[in-house]
């Protein structure tokens, strides 16, 4: 009788592990991805980014900057969601080459964004830099 309950609760057991999976980890799907790249000029100071991508490629929980080939400065940037209003991130400071800005929550569970308006300065003598709007998916 022992060994029955002991063989019922470990087939509960297995069955309950395979069906919440392990616990901690990540969804397959929670990655980032670049939704859209443009390169910066240093006699512009500002430029507009259209997310690339259908529907799905553009529906977010998070959005970041990711910035290479040079140190720019970011003063303002503008967030144009299709489905809610607009997300002004002013002063958002300098990032350098290689480097990437704090997550921003998209509104709600999850936007749209179809395009990005970025006010910056590229800092040194670099002649241009490339700035990508990264998506959390």
């Amino acid at each position: 009788m022992k060994i029955q309950n002991l063989a019922a609760f470990c087939v509960a057991a297995a069955a309950s592990a395979v069906l919440l999976g392990p616990v901690g980890t990540a969804r397959a799907a929670d990655e980032w991805f670049v939704m859209g790249e443009q390169a910066l000029n240093s006699a512009d100071s500002s430029a507009e980014i259209k997310s690339q991508g259908g529907r799905w490629k553009k529906d977010v929980k998070q959005v970041r900057l990711s910035v290479e080939g040079a140190d720019v400065q970011i003063l303002k940037v503008v967030l144009g969601w299709d489905n809610r209003p607009d997300t002004t991130l002013n002063a958002v400071g300098t990032v350098k080459a290689g480097g990437q800005t704090a997550p921003t929550d998209a509104p709600g569970r999850k936007g749209r964004l179809t395009w990005t308006k970025i006010q910056y300065k590229i800092l040194g003598k670099a002649p241009t830099a490339t700035v990508k709007i990264m998506g959390l998916d």
